[in-house]
């Protein structure tokens, strides 16, 4: 499929509100993800001022300051894996191609949202370090609801996976 085969199968959805009722958790799970892909595509260009905004943590912001890779390379890590998910909810929404083992990867997408999400809530109480309680309570709210809506979304197409 080219991209502007894509692009037509998407707007053609988009006019079609069948499409668009069949799998609306699946689709807002990907609207979810690819908003935070987008925020953390923000922290990589504007550096130190959004992840403090954010709540990344002193020393994220300290090393984002002093121009240092590391918070790059992190945040660069997460959104590949936030586009791939995005990607991944799209294709089990039919918006995309199938893509290779979808129930699989969405069984794996719910877990790491899932764990982290609830990994996180105990962190921000138990010790919160240095990313401070506020980070840990608004990541995990932000995972435990994109995993809720990859599981409701998934149940409702599994049988056409």
């Amino acid at each position: 499929m080219t991209v502007r085969q894509a692009g037509s199968t998407i707007v053609a959805c988009l006019m079609d509100r069948v499409c668009m009722d069949d799998t609306p958790w699946l689709l807002l799970a990907a609207a979810g993800t690819a908003l935070a892909v987008l925020l953390h595509i923000g922290c990589i260009i504007f550096g130190a001022r959004w992840y403090a905004f954010f709540g990344a943590g002193e020393r994220m912001v300290r090393l984002s300051r002093a121009g240092h890779p590391f918070p790059t390379a992190i945040t660069t890590a997460i959104t590949a894996v936030l586009a791939l998910w995005t990607a991944y909810a799209l294709s089990a929404a039919g918006w995309l191609p199938v893509l290779p083992g979808r129930q699989e990867v969405l069984v794996l997408i719910i877990a790491v949202l899932g764990v982290r999400g609830l990994a996180g809530l105990l962190i921000g109480r138990v010790r919160p370090g240095c990313n401070g309680a506020r980070f840990w309570y608004t990541s995990s709210a932000a995972c435990l609801t994109l995993a809720g809506l990859h599981l409701a979304g998934s149940v409702q197409v599994w049988t056409r996976l």
